[in-house]
């Protein structure tokens, strides 16, 4: 990802069991000190400059309709979830915390959240994707302002010149990666990296082919990970790509390393800034013609922490409902280039950016990592990325899934 805007950075993987002893020593049936009634807190991850200065207008907005204070405090993406136990250990939890959607159901598990459709909030906007995507066990916990996923991004001038048109199926991916594979240039690019980075770019290929992160050695499984290396048998893709980062994939095609690749919106603001770069984006190929391409939701959710202090909550409730309202997700989806999750204001949003269309369209089928597994997704995404790194460099995809079903089972 962009240095600006790394959703899917490295994460400490908390077990469960740990997350559970702390929420509930923290005794959140009451506040352990004295909070000032006309300031709320919200702790998320926009330590950037930009976005931590978009969030501060947007909250500034918000406690005006709503006559208080709003304040944020903004750590690294991999702290946000420890921030919030030391907090709930020490009884001081904010009044709002953004979590990354991967991780709100291990703290909504441990009964740190409360149900936001009990504060008041609708999902009468929201796609029922999103709304799984905010939701633990049917209860909905997190309301996302904006939603990414993942595209193909391609280089105008290098297809036209080789005059071949935008692959929409694995044939016709492979195919035009080996054609486009010229020098030093590769035809496709993509993150296959040991960490979440990798597992996300690897689900629309094994969500796509009908696999299952229930099964991990499934044949679906194996077929989509035996794609990614006919890519790189082909010499199509590069060796690297089991060390890349999604930022190291645009780096790579930016400079004009790679003719295609796998990414996500949060890409947009940096490839503008080389202006001779001229690209576009589609959905990501199929295995069959006429498949579905289903890819994963990726972004932040807010929250209301179970502080124990009900008119708290109530107002921390509203506040959420006012910052991923219709024209605040507006607002925050131009700037950040990310889809807004609400039906409306996706539809305003497509009209203003129609470059990203397909990006809209592919939201629109992407699938939430953690709907199927909840809290058991982490120990999934470890077993998967162990599973790359062998399969990637000799082993047997069948060999290396199996693996790491075992793992995922046993947890270890």
């Amino acid at each position: 990802m962009s240095k600006r805007f790394n959703r899917r950075s490295r994460r400490a993987v908390i077990p469960l069991a740990a997350v559970s002893a702390l929420v509930a020593g923290a005794g959140l049936t009451g506040c352990g000190q004295q909070r000032d009634a006309s300031v709320y807190t919200v702790l998320n991850s926009s330590t950037d400059e930009t976005y931590h200065r978009w969030d501060a207008e947007a909250m500034a907005r918000c406690g005006e309709r709503l006559g208080v204070t709003i304040e944020q405090q903004s750590v690294p993406a991999a702290q946000v979830m420890t921030k919030a136990l030391r907090m709930a250990s020490s009884k001081s939890l904010p009044d709002i915390v953004q979590f990354d959607a991967s991780e709100m159901p291990t703290f909504a598990e441990a009964g740190g959240l409360v149900d936001l459709r009990g504060l008041g909030l609708s999902t009468a906007d929201v796609p029922q994707g999103i709304v799984d995507f905010g939701s633990y066990k049917g209860t909905y916990y997190g309301a996302a302002r904006s939603v990414n996923t993942l595209a193909l991004f391609y280089n105008k001038d290098v297809l036209d010149g080789a005059g071949l048109k935008v692959p929409s199926t694995w044939a016709e991916l492979r195919e035009t990666a080996k054609k486009l594979t010229q020098g030093k240039r590769y035809g496709i690019a993509l993150s296959a990296g040991g960490a979440e980075d990798g597992v996300f770019q690897f689900t629309p290929f094994m969500w796509s082919n009908g696999g299952d992160e229930a099964r991990l050695d499934g044949p679906r499984v194996v077929e989509a990970l035996d794609y990614w290396k006919s890519l790189l048998k082909d010499g199509s893709l590069s060796k690297s790509t089991v060390g890349w980062t999604q930022a190291d994939v645009n780096d790579q095609f930016m400079a004009g390393n790679a003719a295609m690749m796998i990414n996500g919106p949060w890409q947009v603001e940096t490839l503008n800034t080389k202006k001779s770069l001229h690209w576009g984006i589609a959905r990501i190929p199929v295995p069959r013609a006429g498949g579905k391409s289903v890819g994963p939701l990726g972004g932040a959710v807010l929250t209301v922490p179970n502080t124990g202090d009900e008119q708290r909550e109530r107002t921390a409730g509203k506040i959420v409902a006012c910052l991923s309202s219709e024209r605040e997700q507006l607002t925050y989806a131009l700037n950040s280039w990310m889809v807004p999750a609400n039906e409306k204001a996706a539809a305003a949003w497509r009209q203003r950016v129609p470059e990203l269309d397909a990006l809209a369209d592919q939201v629109a089928a992407a699938r939430s990592r953690t709907a199927e597994l909840g809290a058991g997704w982490s120990g999934v995404s470890l077993a998967l990325q162990s599973a790359f790194q062998s399969a990637l460099t000799g082993e047997s995809s069948g060999a290396a899934l199996k693996r790491a079903q075992q793992r995922a089972t046993s947890g270890n």
